[in-house]
């Protein structure tokens, strides 16, 4: 709480309020991996430019799709493996409509999530988030980084294993404002190059803050407390 608190105090409040449809962020997510969101974006504009709906999808020529996603990068990996998406997604449901999702227990809709082709832990807990409204914390770059320099998880703990430990010291409705403190705290302030310790409003309760950082972690010894 007092992690969020203070980040808050610097960066303003993050209202939560799911604003996508399910489908749209299983896409969206997909398209944004190793690449930025600027570049995810207008690859997802695009696509939704060139494909009246996402049945059109089912039976494109991976080709056009392709093309539509280009500018996100990775085209020819993402444009296939998204195609498997929405047909898996189409194949088990017979439609694009997830809701049914907001209803299950925790647990059970990350697992029907995870079990789809491509889906990771990040993604599934992006659409529960986001889309679904549910307590579910994804653990992106910012938030890996941000939460190892704090202490909050071991330093050579993977992202997936963050999920894990991250979300349950969290209560429901910190979820939301933790994930989307932590990626602006780690855009602005705790940059993986040269963090702003010093501005940092977190240094005090931060054991990286005043120690020699790990090579390996993009970290450098820090000029003051």
């Amino acid at each position: 709480m007092r992690i969020i608190e203070l980040l808050d105090a610097e960066y303003g409040t993050a209202p939560w309020r799911p604003h996508r449809d399910p489908v749209a962020e299983l896409v969206l997510t997909l398209l944004s991996q190793n690449t930025s969101d600027t570049n995810s974006g207008r690859a997802f504009i695009r696509l939704l430019d060139a494909f009246p709906d996402w049945p059109a999808l089912l039976d494109a020529d991976v080709r056009v799709i392709e093309r539509a996603i280009r500018p996100g990068g990775l085209a020819p990996t993402k444009a296939p493996r998204l195609q498997a998406l929405l047909r898996e997604v189409w194949g088990r449901c017979g439609s694009f409509d997830l809701s049914f999702l907001r209803e299950w227990p925790l647990e059970e809709a990350r697992s029907w999530l995870r079990s789809l082709p491509g889906v990771g832990p990040k993604t599934a807990a992006c659409v529960l988030l986001f889309s679904l409204g549910r307590p579910a914390l994804p653990v992106d770059t910012h938030v890996h980084r941000v939460a190892r320099r704090l202490g909050l998880v071991p330093e050579r703990s993977t992202a997936e294993r963050a999920h894990e430990l991250l979300e349950p010291m969290l209560r429901p409705e910190q979820v939301y404002p933790f994930h989307i403190q932590l990626i602006k705290h780690g855009r602005r302030t705790c940059t993986a190059q040269r963090p702003k310790c010093p501005a940092c409003p977190l240094r005090k309760d931060c054991p990286s803050a005043a120690g020699v950082f790990d090579k390996g972690l993009g970290r450098r010894k820090a000029t003051t407390s």
